[in-house]
């Protein structure tokens, strides 16, 4: 049964989850979810410990080194929210991303972790081919059409 949990305990934890994850500890990031947690990323979930490996190697692979920078950070509850700086690098670039996360905590594990990404984002940063480069920026400009001090 879960109790009332510290916020101060809850920023602790998470700083221990960005610290590992920035790390690469795989252990220790798997050591901070509860052995039902998820991770929920893309409106794709994926839940358990091993299932949660996965989706950690997957973001290694794709993004390569990541770095957190925090921008606004609030407990209510069990719940903690980030809007962050992420920075990647994979391969030879480097990016910076705005996201954000949710976090659900139970006892001091994560029971439920929401990521948020701008796809769009990810797919300029991810894309290389001849192709769809092209098309991926098409798309985003033509997204910000007709928003005041665009062209």
């Amino acid at each position: 049964m879960s109790t009332e949990q510290s916020a101060d305990e809850i920023r602790k934890v998470a700083k221990i989850l960005d610290d590992a994850v920035e790390n690469e500890d795989k252990e220790l990031v798997l050591s901070c979810f509860s052995e039902d947690g998820e991770i929920e990323v893309f409106g794709l979930k994926f839940k358990g410990h091993e299932n949660i490996r996965k989706t950690i190697d997957w973001m290694y692979q794709r993004f390569g080194q990541i770095r957190f920078r925090p921008i606004i950070i609030m407990v209510d509850g069990s719940v903690f929210f980030e809007e962050f700086i992420l920075s990647v690098k994979p391969e030879d670039a480097e990016f910076e991303i705005k996201a954000a996360e949710v976090l659900v905590y139970e006892d001091y594990k994560i029971k439920s972790l929401r990521l948020y990404f701008d796809r769009l984002e990810i797919a300029r940063m991810l894309s290389k081919g001849f192709f769809e480069r092209p098309l991926i920026n098409r798309i985003h400009r033509d997204t910000l059409k007709g928003l005041p001090g665009i062209n």
